[in-house]
Order: C-alpha cells, then structure tokens, then sequence
C-alpha cells in the first residue's frame, strides 16, 4: 500500500455502565471502522461493564478521517441491537508524533486534549511518553444512546516502507 503513513494499535480495553439491551444486561462487542476498514472485538457475555483488552491494527492513509466505534448487544435469533458510538479523532495524537521526541522520563504528559463539543471524549485524555513510545488513553461518551463510555487507547505503528507521519 504505497499511501500508507503507518499503523495504529487500537487497545479496546472495556466498557463502563453500558446501555441494557436484553432483560437484565446485554452481550456487549465494538466494531471500528475507519476509511473501508472494520474490525471487531469479541463479545462478552451477559455485562454491561466488559473488559475486552481487545488489540485491533488499522492502517491508517489519511490522519484527518476519523475512526468510528460502534457499541452493539450480540442477539442470537434476532439482528444485533446498536448501543451507542463514539469516533477518534487521532489528530491532536498525531501532532504529539510529530514533535520527534526522544529519550523523555516514561509517564512525562506531552499535551491534553480536553472534551468538546466536536469529540467524544467524556473526560481529560492525555498523549504520555511510555517507555520510547506515546501512548493516548481515552474514555469516549457513546453518542445516540441513555448511558455509556468505551475505554481506549492508541499507539502508533511504524513498520519498514511506510511514509510515516513525520
């Protein structure tokens, strides 16, 4: 793939109070999508506060489309309820990356992105220096349902070949 700028590990960690879809819980999944691509989490049965700590790899082309999460309630004989959606938007991650950083204290806060009107994020979400790496921990607000977060978190990826960020 001759456009691609780089990968992006996406850590699909858990679910917190989401929405009820079956009697008492739901079997709650995520599917991401992003620019043609879509992947998907496992289900967890009967919770609505799953762990997944599910890793997806997207390839990532263009750092202005966003990434789409979708929350949905795995039905066994019936089509699979919707439980809200959240989008990322790795831009702000992006210009972190492309400050070319080095050699920084692990756990030194690079910049904080804080909830708008124009993200999902339900709280602060900082870019942090892990270990030669920046790593941004989310807590995403599920749109278009009662109640919901996702908790995330995003890597970037240089493999071999790749025109990168930089």
């Amino acid at each position: 793939m001759e456009n691609l700028l780089g990968l992006l590990r996406l850590r699909v960690r858990r679910g917190i109070n989401l929405a009820i879809r079956d009697t008492r819980s739901s079997d709650p999944y995520v599917v991401v999508a992003m620019a043609g691509q879509k992947l998907k989490t496992r289900v967890i049965s009967d919770t609505r506060n799953p762990e997944w700590n599910d890793e997806l790899t997207l390839s990532i082309t263009d750092i202005n489309v966003p990434i789409n999460l979708a929350v949905y309630d795995s039905d066994t004989f019936t089509t699979d309820d919707k439980m809200g959606e959240a989008d990322i938007d790795i831009r702000p991650y992006v210009e972190c990356l492309r400050m070319g950083l080095e050699n920084l204290p692990t756990g030194t806060v690079i910049t904080r992105v804080q909830p708008s009107r124009t993200n999902c994020l339900s709280n602060e979400s900082c870019c942090v220096w892990d270990d030669g790496r920046i790593l941004q921990d989310m807590f995403l607000k599920l749109r278009n349902v009662e109640c919901g977060e996702i908790e995330v978190q995003i890597e970037w990826i240089n493999p071999p070949g790749c025109k990168g960020v930089f």
